[in-house]
C-alpha cells in the first residue's frame, strides 16, 4: 500500500544483542499520536557489521519506494548508534539515507572503551583500529549529514555522555549540521520515553524539533 505520510523508523536499543520492548512500540505509538507514520524495525542483532546497517538502509529505501515524502530514524542506545550510522554512513545511496535522525542516549564511539557490549556484538572486541574508526559516528560526520536531535542524561553510566553524545555534537557543529543536543542532569541509561522523570521533557522538545522539519 502506498505511503504518503512522513515516516519515522524506530530502532530499539539492546546492545546489538536484543531489542528492548519499551524502546519500540510505545515509542512508535507516541510518534503516531503526534502525527507521524511510525513503525518499529526488528533489525538483526547478534550479528556483525555491516549487517544491521544494511538492514536499516533497506528499510529506509523501502519506505521511499512506497512514496513516503520524508523518512527519518529514531533510535535508543545501540539503536541510536544504528540510526546515527545510517545518517553518516559514507557509502550509501541517496534513497538509503534518512532525512533526519533522533538519537536517545546513543552509543556513538567505537573508539571509546564504553559501551563494550555494543562494540563486542557489532565488531568484536578484537576489531582493528580501522574498523573501530569506521563505525564511530563522530568521525563520519560531514556537511552532508542530515539534521540530528540528540538527548542524553549526565548520570548515564553505561554510555557516558562525555564519550558519546558530546563528541558527536561537536562534530556536527564543526560540520555546520543542523542539530539539537539536550542533556538532562538525572536519569539512568535506557529510559525510553522517560515517563515520570525530568527527562520526559525530551518528548516535547523532540516534537517541536520534528515539526520544524515538515
Amino acid at each position: 500500500m502506498p505511503n504518503t505520510l512522513p515516516t519515522i523508523l524506530v530502532l530499539p536499543g539492546g546492545g546489538y544483542s536484543r531489542l528492548a520492548p519499551h524502546e519500540g512500540e510505545p515509542v512508535a505509538a507516541w510518534l503516531r499520536s503526534i502525527g507521524w507514520n511510525a513503525r518499529v524495525v526488528d533489525y538483526p542483532v547478534a550479528t556483525k557489521h555491516p549487517t544491521p546497517l544494511l538492514a536499516i538502509q533497506s528499510e529506509i529505501a523501502k519506505e521511499r519506494a512506497l512514496g513516503a515524502p520524508m523518512v527519518g530514524v529514531l533510535g535508543f542506545s545501540a539503536g541510536g548508534h544504528l540510526a546515527g550510522h545510517a545518517a553518516v554512513a559514507p557509502i550509501a545511496k541517496s534513497e538509503e539515507r534518512p532525512d533526519f535522525a533522533v538519537l536517545g542516549y546513543p552509543v556513538v564511539s567505537m573508539i571509546s572503551p564504553t559501551h563494550e557490549g555494543s562494540r563486542e556484538n557489532l565488531i568484536g572486541l578484537d576489531a582493528n583500529a580501522y574498523l573501530r574508526e569506521d563505525t564511530s559516528l563522530e568521525l563520519l560526520v560531514t556537511p552532508a549529514t542530515p539534521p540530528m536531535f540528540i538527548w542524553h542524561t549526565a548520570a548515564d553510566e553505561p554510555v557516558p555522555v562525555a564519550e558519546h553524545s558530546y563528541p558527536l555534537a561537536v562534530a556536527l557543529a564543526a560540520a555546520g549540521v543542523r542539530h539539537e543536543l539536550h542533556v538532562f542532569a538525572d536519569g539512568k541509561h535506557g529510559l525510553g520515553l522517560a515517563e515520570g522523570t525530568a527527562a520526559e521533557a525530551w518528548q516535547l522538545l523532540c516534537e517541536i524539533w520534528l515539526s520544524s522539519l515538515r
